[in-house]
């Protein structure tokens, strides 16, 4: 019996995971990445287009604990800078485009806390963003809806409400600073 794209790239990663590499998050990356290439054809990416879940879990990992999320954002939509915790995450574009900023985390002399901006990416249909441990992003949703796929390590829900492993920043006087745990 065929697979569709999404039981290909889940059995894809599955068979590749270890430890975090290099080739881990390449090999991850790929298999995500064709997840927002596949076809509308197909009836798990019909029924996301239809329903247009503002969350939904596609997968979830019950020997590695990586989770798959597909997530449909209006324009506009703005998740303000945060990084996620111990955990690496894919975000992968399939309808709609995203803009994602990446920031530095500085350390003032008096401790502290600040964002300096990098850069910003806008992420079309077709492509993917990768974040490693620590980084830091913001997402705005520049077209929608946009339909996204969001590819975890591990469960962030628990990283961030059970854990407290997940920093969120918020914006004090036009300078994004660490927001209160």
């Amino acid at each position: 019996m065929a697979k569709n794209t999404l039981e290909e790239s889940i059995a894809a990663v599955s068979a590749l995971w270890g430890p975090l590499t290099t080739e881990l998050v390449e090999g991850s990356r790929l298999h995500i990445e064709a997840l927002a290439k596949a076809s509308r054809e197909e009836t798990w990416l019909a029924a996301l287009h239809r329903d247009q879940p503002a969350s939904r879990e596609l997968y979830r990992d019950p020997r590695h604990g990586f989770v798959l999320l597909a997530h449909v954002e209006k324009t506009g939509l703005y998740r303000p800078p945060h990084d996620h915790g111990r955990s690496w995450v894919i975000y992968a574009v399939q309808s709609g485009e995203s803009e994602m900023g990446t920031y530095g985390r500085i350390e003032d002399p008096d401790g502290k806390v600040r964002l300096v901006k990098r850069n910003t990416t806008l992420v079309k249909p077709g492509q993917v963003q990768a974040y490693l441990p620590g980084d830091i992003h913001d997402t705005l949703c520049i077209a929608g809806p946009a339909l996204l796929f969001r590819f975890t390590e591990r469960d962030l829900k628990k990283e961030d409400l059970v854990d407290h492993k997940v920093a969120r920043y918020v914006q004090r006087e036009h300078v994004w600073t660490l927001g209160d745990s």
